[in-house]
């Protein structure tokens, strides 16, 4: 134990000064698990295997790769954390049979079950430390715990008050547990997978231990300690310090991220979330060997909001930001049973799930934060996938991001393919006086969209926005207005467009230059002034942008003009010919197309 003592120490110290090596020296080992907690904390109540036998399909259609049961021995406490006779498995959640039968038909749909293994501590047949099956004597007692009778060595970890501590550097119980582990929960039952229950009250060493006798697809450690939000380093050690006392073999739930993400969703400080542009939590530090989660049966409520432990939990009405958060960034995330099936949940976080599955997303993906302030953290993931969590606005730049999952104050885009773009046009006359310039906004009316299209348009997810990119740079005075302009869309400035812009520019054109107005000035070369396609006249402002037509309706779309410094927004039209009513004028897609300000006549043509 002493070698694997200073292990830990020495990793500590390496870890305090390069924290970034583990995932450069350890990038073969990410995972794209998906971990389902099968319980909360009053599943007892209920015919517990049953229930779960009733869904495994829709575990399987959830996407779970991993299913964490309830201690499955028998117990002194409804829950099972007080575990008695550890080869007696009939107990408050169902019978062996019914058990051996769960665990079967998972394993039959690919989905490994995890056994959550309660052996820092456990309780006598009737008495104190009357140990039967297996059975065993003062000697797996510590000699601090509370029972007087204790004769073992000394804990290795933190007491435990409500049990007898047991000694782990006795061979017999050692020998016993991997007994129970392996022969039984394993190659008996069908278990693959370990979850230690208070791990922190034993040496990491143990937990490793036993995970290297036993093999598991699947390990992790809960390793539940006070957080200082204001100093996450020491917490996060502690995580990575019991990770190495495995030497590798198990992965420890991220308290830190838990945490943070408490403090980002009830005080809306999104800033919790980032330290130095890396995630805060421990999946900063060592992302392939944290487990990530919302809320499970000791932190969070069970059937519904306020029922149930209830100790740590994000706020109710922010669950789906949570998970919004776990499910697009690194570490292997959990899925807890009640917010799936009891809160509704299911199709929501299911949408979650099949992005990350779909993207191809793993626990050591790489995290780009955009944003992380209050009421607002913004983040690409592995360059493809979007999110953004936080009551403001935000939307990834670029044309081609797809909105595909969103909710109450959170979005996530992925990237697809480039879409065809076609070359549109829009020319609106306005006469106007130095200082002044047009801009233009536009798209899908949000009644409409919302009656026909099934589309709930904000000014967060853009559904009613058309992608663009801006054909004309010359213009030095626009230039900088259509930086990170990647919409033509109803709302003004974009994230990270210039505060000047209200909409996206446009450029003085005409269709003759007269000598007397100096050396002539034309679009190719300066952004502005003469332009082949301008046969209108003096006066046109020019949109020239590659547009998305998928984003329109059957390639229509909506505008209107503002000019900056004076006139200000023009009147609404009434344009014959659209595809549905509405004060803006309609353009085509794919063509040029004409109008007046304040003008219900509409010229559109082809190129």
């Amino acid at each position: 134990m002493t070698n694997k003592l200073l292990l830990a120490a020495s990793f500590s110290a390496v870890l305090a000064t390069a924290a970034a090596t583990h995932a450069a020296t350890e990038q073969n080992q990410s995972s794209s698990a998906v971990l389902l907690q099968g319980f909360h904390w009053n599943s007892h109540d209920y015919d517990w295997y049953s229930v779960m036998q009733a869904n495994v399909n829709s575990i399987d259609n959830l996407g779970a790769t991993h299913v964490w049961f309830a201690p499955v021995s028998d117990a002194a406490s409804d829950e099972g954390y007080l575990p008695r006779e550890l080869y007696d498995v009939t107990t408050n959640y169902g019978t062996e049979q019914q058990l051996r039968t769960l665990v079967a038909s998972l394993n039959a749909k690919g989905i490994d079950s995890v056994a959550d293994i309660v052996i820092n501590h456990r309780v006598g047949t009737t008495d104190w430390a009357d140990f039967t099956n297996p059975t065993w004597g003062s000697w797996a007692v510590t000699c601090n715990d509370e029972w007087p009778g204790a004769t073992g060595a000394c804990d290795t970890g933190e007491g435990y008050a409500a049990a007898r501590d047991i000694d782990h550097t006795n061979g017999t119980v050692q020998g016993d547990l991997i007994s129970w582990i392996r022969d039984f929960l394993f190659n008996d039952i069908g278990f693959k997978g370990l979850r230690y229950d208070y791990s922190k009250g034993y040496d990491a060493y143990y937990a490793g231990l036993y995970a290297n006798a036993v093999s598991p697809s699947f390990c992790v450690g809960e390793v539940w300690t006070d957080l200082n939000i204001n100093d996450v380093n020491p917490h996060r050690q502690q995580l990575v310090d019991f990770v190495s006392g495995t030497g590798g073999a198990c992965g420890v739930f991220d308290f830190t991220t838990k945490g943070m993400l408490n403090e980002a969703l009830h005080n809306n400080d999104y800033g919790r979330l980032s330290i130095n542009g890396v995630p805060s939590g421990a999946i900063g530090w060592w992302p392939q060997k944290m487990v990530t989660f919302v809320d499970n049966h000791d932190t969070g409520p069970s059937e519904g909001c306020g029922i149930g432990q209830n100790h740590w939990p994000v706020p109710c009405d922010k669950v789906m930001q949570g998970y919004a958060y776990i499910l697009t960034h690194p570490g292997i995330p959990t899925v807890y049973w009640a917010h799936a099936y009891d809160w509704g949940m299911y199709d929501a976080i299911k949408a979650l799930v099949d992005i990350r599955k779909s993207e191809g997303l793993t626990s050591t993906s790489s995290v780009d934060i955009k944003a992380a302030q209050n009421g607002l953290y913004a983040a690409v993931i592995d360059g493809k996938v979007a999110v953004k969590i936080g009551p403001n606005s935000w939307a990834p730049s670029g044309a081609n991001w797809e909105l595909k999952a969103s909710g109450t104050n959170y979005a996530v885009w992925v990237i697809g393919e480039q879409p065809p773009a076609s070359r549109t046009v829009i020319f609106v006359y306005g006469q106007t006086q130095a200082g002044q310039d047009m801009f233009i906004r536009g798209g899908i009316d949000h009644g409409y969209a919302a009656a026909n299209l099934g589309k709930n348009c904000t000014s967060s997810n853009y559904e009613c926005a058309i992608p663009i990119i801006h054909n004309n740079l010359n213009n030095a005075t626009t230039a900088g207005w259509k930086a990170n302009d990647n919409y033509l869309d109803w709302y003004g400035v974009e994230a990270s467009q210039s505060s000047a812009a209200e909409g996206s520019a446009a450029d003085w054109t005409t269709n003759v230059w007269p000598s007397s107005w100096g050396a002539e000035r034309t679009v190719a070369v300066d952004g502005y002034g003469v332009t082949p396609l301008n046969v209108y006249g003096q006066h046109y402002w020019m949109l020239d942008v590659e547009m998305d037509c998928s984003a329109t309706v059957n390639g229509w779309f909506e505008l209107k003009t503002y000019i900056s410094n004076g006139p200000g927004w023009e009147a609404d039209v009434n344009q014959s010919g659209t595809p549905y009513a509405s004060g803006n004028h309609f353009a085509q897609c794919g063509k040029i197309n004409v109008f007046s300000r304040g003008s219900s006549n509409a010229t559109i043509v082809d190129f």
